[in-house]
């Protein structure tokens, strides 16, 4: 978690419920009294990081890291906590680096795929309620990506490709007594024949 949602409360409800954790702790100034416990600071590049015991009971074992860095002459701390056993230091700074990279994705592809950039509504509750059918399109989707095109020579695609590429290849699906039985697509279609399996494969596994 980035630091607007590493306060003690969410890592607490967070720990109470068997979570791990990698955050960034909210407060500057905490991290600045912090600071003045290191014993050890670790260079890594234009940073240092120490790590110091919590201030806060947590209600389970967390570990605390500050770092420091120079910034036009003055010392800039901040902090941050995890529940994960990593071989060094360093790698807790990796790990919380990385964080970021679900959240861009996911933001690019449902921009892109799904169109979330480019339609707009009037009111403020009819954007709320496309925002939250975008949502669920993108959960739906990855889960047809993670049951149907995993193994197959679409597992690389992304929701762009998914959505133009896959879902818009012409069919028609045929229900008996409101079920579905088959799922009929156009053959002259390229990727019809590899489609189809994936979609038995997602059939089989509701």
């Amino acid at each position: 978690m980035d630091g607007g949602a590493g306060t003690d409360e969410h890592i607490k409800w967070l720990l109470a419920r068997g979570y791990h954790v990698i955050a960034k702790g909210l407060s500057h100034f905490r991290a600045a009294k912090l600071a003045q416990q290191a014993q050890r600071w670790d260079a890594y590049d234009d940073w240092w990081l120490a790590e110091v015991p919590p201030s806060v009971d947590y209600g389970c074992p967390i570990r605390v890291f500050v770092r420091r860095r120079l910034k036009d002459d003055k010392w800039r701390h901040s902090y941050y906590l995890s529940t994960l056993q990593l071989p060094s230091k360093g790698c807790f700074l990796d790990f919380y680096h990385r964080r970021g990279g679900a959240e861009v994705e996911q933001f690019r592809q449902d921009k892109s795929g799904l169109n979330l950039a480019t339609r707009r509504k009037q009111s403020f509750t009819g954007q709320l309620g496309y925002i939250l059918l975008t949502d669920l399109a993108h959960n739906l989707l990855a889960d047809f990506h993670h049951k149907a095109l995993v193994g197959s020579r679409f597992e690389n695609y992304g929701l762009k490709r998914i959505v133009r590429d896959l879902l818009n290849v012409p069919g028609r699906l045929v229900v008996e007594n409101n079920q579905l039985k088959s799922v009929e697509l156009l053959t002259l279609m390229k990727n019809s024949k590899d489609l189809i399996i994936c979609l038995e494969r997602y059939i089989s596994a509701q």
